[in-house]
């Protein structure tokens, strides 16, 4: 049997649809061992409409704490989603040194002011291979700043389906050998395929050279709504078998262990 994870939830502390508590019977009819809550958080952007205030955050991590006690049918996590921003590791740095966290998921969401991924109208117009060469740097420099111990969809620049005419392998590999340098996992996330992109976060197609190069993975449903927790576990975890991978990476106050799959 999997041992199965989802480390990647939303709640209404950020943009998810529903408390912590209504993920728990979903989770566990998905088959769930181990769930995890990951709210957006951001520091450096004035738009907090799908963010977490960064004042709750002692809120949340008391919340969440309870939860776990007060619930033994499931293991409970805590985590967070954080917004990457190049120039701005210390004072990220800085705002979460203390936080008590099993594992800290980092994301790029943004590219300058703008995001990547809440319209097409962020791309028309524009030289998508130099889109894709920007974004993954930025991906990158997430995985170089040793703050994220998950790189959480690693290429959501695919998320509107526009792809670059060159081949993105060399992309893909530079970002495996930044992850195996910093000893960073990377998440399969599956929401990507309930949107316009519908097919998981990476790109199936090149997760064989994440496995080559030995970097640690996780399958995660990024959920806003109960009952997308685990979804697509199984064709996830065929995938993962395909590229080579026996074993999850699982977290526990940011220390790292492995389950075979």
């Amino acid at each position: 049997m999997i041992y199965r994870t989802d480390y990647h939830i939303h709640t209404t502390f950020s943009d998810g649809k529903a408390i912590p508590e209504d993920y728990i019977p979903a989770a566990m009819a998905a088959g769930l061992s181990e769930i995890g809550f990951s709210e957006h958080l951001n520091l450096f952007s004035p738009d907090l409409t799908w963010c977490m205030d960064p004042l709750r955050i002692n809120e949340y991590t008391e919340y969440i704490a309870a939860l776990k006690k007060r619930n033994k049918s499931i293991q409970i996590r805590t985590g967070l989603e954080i917004d990457y921003f190049p120039g701005r590791e210390k004072e990220l740095a800085e705002f979460l040194d203390g936080i008590k966290l099993d594992y800290r998921i980092g994301s790029v969401h943004y590219q300058g002011a703008r995001t990547v991924d809440l319209g097409p109208e962020f791309y028309e117009g524009k030289d998508i291979d130099s889109l894709y060469e920007a974004y993954f740097e930025t991906v990158i420099g997430a995985a170089n700043s040793g703050l994220f111990d998950i790189i959480g969809h690693c290429d959501l620049i695919r998320i509107y389906r526009y792809r670059p005419t060159d081949d993105p392998a060399p992309l893909y590999r530079k970002l495996a050998r930044a992850m195996r340098k910093n000893n960073v996992a990377f998440e399969v996330n599956t929401n990507g395929r309930n949107k316009p992109l519908q097919e998981f976060y990476p790109d199936p197609a090149f997760l064989h050279v994440f496995k080559s190069e030995n970097v640690p993975v996780c399958v995660n449903s990024d959920a806003h709504i109960p009952s997308r927790a685990g979804q697509f576990f199984d064709e996830a975890y065929t995938l993962l078998r395909k590229a080579g991978y026996n074993e999850m990476a699982g977290f526990c106050e940011r220390k790292r262990k492995f389950s075979v799959f």
